[in-house]
């Protein structure tokens, strides 16, 4: 793995990516003049003053490093949010002076949205009650598009497992496990198909791919759904692992009200184990974004003392 940024590497990265999306928005012809920076963790989000409009550029990425799965990522997101803002779904709606598509400049895919409203205790990934959830798969249900199964598990993930090796928070034990119980996973969930031979009762539909009940935004009207960037097929639980089984409960009851499916519990200690892989498998973007490392840390030991998903597929 490479040496962690410096905090002058890190600055750097931010002014690239604002300078970037300046130019950017300048051949979108958008009259900016300054990208004032809103948020710098895995995207550098800015808004492009004096348009409403901000520009959201990843800059350590937990999907595929091949631009043109890129592209279709982040089409995938516009197209989504766009398709829940024509029907009324509160979302951050893509920037209407432009076209909904992504656009590269200087080495960065770039998005344009809507600027938000925040109320004045807008904190991120503060979360929201999981009734909220529970109405944005009730309106994604019908979403028409094409979408691939669990791109979290099996297009970012992957790459991001080749990168591990032994040292640091992880031993050569623990890497010979991180690939046992991905591979045993991947048998259940690289397809749809597979996945609802394992579990035929379990029904799959689209969903954000990413917490939707902690990618919301709080603002002044209400609450408000971003961060479409994981949106897949798969079945709900993965949209609300590892939150516990209060939120599990808060969920169940506020989808049965919407007509939804309850959650299945051999379903979601499959998706908890599969998102427990997913935090192990975002190691090496620490020195990308030393940030994560407290965090990444504990989930870590954390999935270190859950059972290995290998102990358990006899419950499929």
């Amino acid at each position: 793995m490479s040496p962690l940024q410096t905090a002058e590497q890190l600055a750097r990265r931010t002014r690239r990516a604002c300078a970037a999306a300046l130019r950017a928005a300048t051949a979108l012809g958008l009259s900016a003049t300054r990208a004032r920076v809103l948020h710098d963790a895995f995207s550098v989000v800015v808004q492009l003053e004096p348009e409403p409009v901000v520009a959201r550029i990843p800059v350590v990425l937990t999907g595929s490093s091949d631009s043109d799965a890129q592209h279709s990522r982040q089409q995938r997101e516009l197209d989504v949010a766009g398709w829940l803002a024509d029907r009324g779904v509160p979302v951050v709606r893509p920037a209407a002076q432009v076209p909904r598509r992504p656009v590269r400049q200087d080495g960065f895919p770039i998005t344009f949205w809507e600027l938000a409203d925040l109320a004045e205790d807008h904190q991120p990934y503060r979360g929201a009650d999981l009734a909220y959830s529970a109405e944005l798969h009730a309106r994604l249900a019908d979403y028409p598009g094409r979408l691939p199964f669990l791109a979290p598990f099996n297009l970012g993930l992957p790459e991001l497992l080749d990168q591990l090796r032994p040292g640091g928070l992880l031993s050569a034990a623990d890497l010979d496990r991180v690939w046992t119980e991905f591979h045993a996973m991947r048998a259940v969930l690289s397809t749809a198909e597979a996945f609802q031979a394992a579990f035929p009762s379990a029904t799959v539909q689209p969903i954000q791919g990413d917490a939707p009940s902690h990618n919301v935004i709080h603002a002044r009207n209400g609450i408000l759904f971003s961060d479409f960037e994981d949106v897949c097929m798969g079945p709900v639980e993965w949209d609300i692992a590892l939150l516990g089984r209060d939120a599990t409960a808060q969920y169940d009851a506020a989808a049965v009200r919407r007509g939804l499916r309850a959650t299945d519990p051999d379903v979601q200690q499959l998706m908890d184990s599969a998102r427990r892989l997913q935090f192990v498998g975002c190691l090496p973007l620490i020195d990308e974004l030393p940030m994560l490392a407290p965090g990444l840390a504990q989930a870590v030991q954390e999935w270190r003392n859950s059972p290995g998903w290998s102990d358990q597929t006899g419950s499929w």
